[in-house]
């Protein structure tokens, strides 16, 4: 009994380190694909802003940022979708041409659309929040696909139509006719355009990260 003790104990040390290494090698691999799949959706974000619809009753105009910062959320989950959106700001902050219109810096934040940057920020985090982490063995329900998407873009106009109201001393009514009610249309058809596409994704992102 004592022999095959110690012989279960030699043979646990043995494969013990190897098997740490292999746990340190999965867990490098997970690092290097997450801040690849980060810098790929906030390079998607950037990519957005060159698709820009003026409106000409309102200071925002069109664009396709919001659903590509909704979708890191709903691909992502929170933590990383929201990393994806801070990565994007920050390229813009420092002034990368990749805020609405190909523009850039820190000033953009305090204009009339500097509200809507930071609901981007929101928008991915509520929807991973909502849709929560892809799992190679659970499959998202539609329902809650549905929930996690119109949040997320509801969510970006709290801040957004807020901020304009301020920084364009419009009345209430004024910043809703101008930074909400123009974009209900173009945002349905988004919302169900991230319903349709993300349990696919997140099957490739939960397959991904799970090699």
């Amino acid at each position: 009994m004592d022999e095959k003790l110690l012989q279960s104990k030699n043979f646990e040390t043995k494969t013990a380190p190897g098997a740490g290494a292999g746990a340190a090698v999965f867990t490098k691999r997970r690092t290097v694909t997450g801040l690849t799949v980060i810098a790929l959706f906030a390079a998607l974000i950037a990519a957005g802003t060159f698709i820009s619809i003026p409106l000409p009753l309102s200071p925002v105009p069109i664009v396709l940022q919001n659903l590509f910062a909704l979708l890191a959320g709903l691909v992502l989950g929170p933590a990383m979708g929201a990393a994806a959106v801070a990565l994007y700001l920050a390229a813009g902050i420092i002034g990368a041409p990749v805020f609405a219109g190909a523009s850039g810096g820190i000033v953009r934040l305090i204009g009339p659309t500097g509200g809507f940057l930071i609901g981007y920020l929101l928008a991915g985090l509520v929807a991973g929040l909502i849709a929560g982490l892809p799992r190679p063995e659970q499959k998202i329900p539609l329902w809650r696909v549905i929930a996690a998407a119109f949040a997320g873009l509801l969510v970006v106009y709290v801040p957004g139509v807020a901020w304009l109201k301020i920084s364009t001393g419009r009345t209430w009514a004024a910043a809703f006719a101008g930074g909400f009610i123009p974009f209900i249309p173009g945002d349905v058809v988004k919302g169900v355009v991230a319903v349709l596409i993300t349990p696919r994704l997140r099957r490739a992102s939960a397959d991904l990260f799970s090699r």
